[in-house]
């Protein structure tokens, strides 16, 4: 299956040739996909009070977690953990024709598992190259399994970098491009960014950051004609990255935001600095060009998402913001009631947001104005960001996982 779906380029990045949502933000990292399937625009889980309505199942969940799910193929992966102290590390894959449980592996933590209540041990959204699964928790325990839950490799980061921990828990989700598996760690003990060979498990690289606060994901950049690399934002500077050597080929400062990630379409790059700043970049230069910087673009928690030639901005609060993405200008405020921590979903005309207490809102986008067109309530906290494949979004809350479609 995995050699129909995929092919693997001379870079070592795995491009989907079918629906898949292989890591945080989707396989591009940029929140949107330009399939032609728009998911049901209403729907309605089941309650004493009224029927389910285009929701396709739901699966209980047995552990607590806010990653986000990823799907390869017909199968959907889950992190998730459990034990008073969070020690019990799951990854855990579902069937994505009707929500069964086909496997769960566990895992002993090595690392420090202290974090927010509001947040996990399993912050962090796995990711995935078509053909093995990489899981990364709070703890810095790195887990690579192939698609049937057999263990590849695993590493213990806190066991090589002791200090670096945060009080509230780290959330940074990996990457995989260029055949390694990027992850970036920053605390105020102890901060850094590596590379690790996706097939071995063994360090290509790694890279110090400054020792501070940081809860972004590495991102990726793939501007057209040249080799992709890996963006790294810290609170003072945004750094573009070699991902086969960690070598740094240009860096932006300024005061970035320290939980939304930067993200990228073609050669424009919009970071979450004074609102949002766009640059244009190439692949392998040492220059930048800033194109356009708007305040009115602030983000809150959830990351910026690249829909079109519109960029889409959700404060913690609930303000969705529309931009226009050649000039930055504001073309439409919307309020939809948070607090947000998840990322939004673009498809076709639509956004798709879920907030903090499980309230998901369907946007209608236009380039004038946006239109909430329905409302549902999950009825149980939700972090998670939604995943989409092949006309049917994902939602993960506190104690289930769903699948939204129409029949």
């Amino acid at each position: 299956m995995n050699a129909l779906r995929y092919t693997l380029l001379s870079a070592g990045l795995v491009v989907c040739c079918g629906a898949d949502w292989l890591q945080f933000r989707g396989s591009d990292n940029t929140g949107s996909t330009g399939a032609a399937k728009v998911p049901a625009t209403e729907f309605q889980v089941k309650t004493a009070e009224q029927a389910a309505k285009n929701v396709l199942w739901s699966s209980d969940l047995p552990f607590q977690g806010v990653s986000s799910p990823i799907i390869v193929g017909d199968r959907i992966y889950v992190t998730g953990v459990t034990g008073a102290r969070q020690d019990r590390l799951h990854v855990a894959c579902y069937a994505n024709a009707d929500g069964k449980l086909l496997w769960q592996r566990q895992f002993w933590a090595t690392g420090r598992t202290l974090c927010h209540p509001t947040s996990s041990v399993a912050a962090n959204t796995p990711a995935s190259d078509g053909r093995r699964i990489y899981a990364f928790f709070s703890s810095n325990d790195l887990i690579c399994l192939d698609l049937d839950g057999n263990l590849q490799w695993y590493r213990g980061l806190t066991l090589e970098h002791p200090a670096a921990a945060n009080d509230v828990g780290m959330a940074a989700s990996p990457l995989v491009v260029g055949g390694a598996v990027v992850v970036q760690v920053e605390s105020k003990g102890d901060s850094f960014a590596t590379g690790v060979d996706a097939t071995t498990g063994e360090t290509l690289w790694s890279v110090p950051r400054k020792a501070d606060m940081n809860w972004t994901s590495p991102t990726l950049f793939h501007p057209p004609g040249g080799e992709p690399l890996v963006l790294l934002q810290s609170p003072d500077k945004l750094t573009a990255h070699n991902p086969k050597t960690g070598e740094q080929a240009w860096s932006y400062e300024g005061k970035c935001a320290e939980i939304s990630s930067p993200v990228s379409k073609s050669d424009v790059v919009l970071v979450p600095v004074d609102g949002i700043t766009a640059l244009r970049a190439g692949a392998g230069s040492a220059n930048w060009e800033k194109l356009w910087q708007e305040k009115g673009l602030a983000t809150g928690s959830p990351s910026a998402v690249i829909h079109g030639n519109q960029v889409y901005v959700l404060n913690r609060a609930g303000v969705l913001t529309a931009g226009d993405m050649t000039t930055g200008k504001v073309l439409w405020k919307l309020r939809a009631k948070g607090p947000y921590w998840a990322t939004p979903v673009a498809v076709g005309e639509y956004l798709y947001l879920v907030n903090q207490d499980g309230t998901a809102n369907v946007v209608k986008t236009g380039a004038e104005s946006g239109e909430v067109v329905s409302t549902t309530e999950f009825g149980e906290q939700m972090l998670a960001s939604p995943a989409y494949s092949d006309g049917a979004l994902y939602f993960r809350g506190a104690k289930h996982l769903w699948k939204i479609g129409t029949p």
